[in-house]
């Protein structure tokens, strides 16, 4: 669990990975009550299970390759590459090859902290 960030600024080197599921790890990187980004890394193979919340997501493909489901339609992705979820819509990924994406969600997951 990430206690409440309490700066403007925040820095990679200090906040903790936090496992998610096997070969997925992610930081909270900054957050309010209306927006949190989350770093989340993958090693190739691994999958960010299919799920669905309320919240709207923007994720940024930092790095790696991959097969990204939203609403039953899947595409493979690579660094450069974006991807929106609107809220309720069931979606995962699976790491073709092992990256990292940026997410943003909109309000925040309070279920993260």
């Amino acid at each position: 669990m990430t206690t409440r960030l309490n700066s403007f600024f925040q820095q990679d080197a200090v906040i903790a990975w936090e496992p998610t599921e096997p070969g997925v790890k992610r930081k909270i990187m900054a957050y309010g009550e209306d927006l949190m980004v989350v770093r989340v890394v993958f090693e190739a193979g691994a999958v960010g299970k299919a799920h669905r919340h309320p919240h709207r997501q923007a994720s940024y493909v930092e790095s790696g390759v991959f097969d990204v489901t939203i609403d039953g339609q899947t595409q493979r992705l690579t660094a450069g590459d974006t991807f929106f979820v609107p809220a309720d819509l069931v979606h995962g990924v699976t790491a073709v090859e092992a990256g990292q994406l940026i997410d943003s969600f909109t309000p925040m997951r309070k279920e993260f902290v």
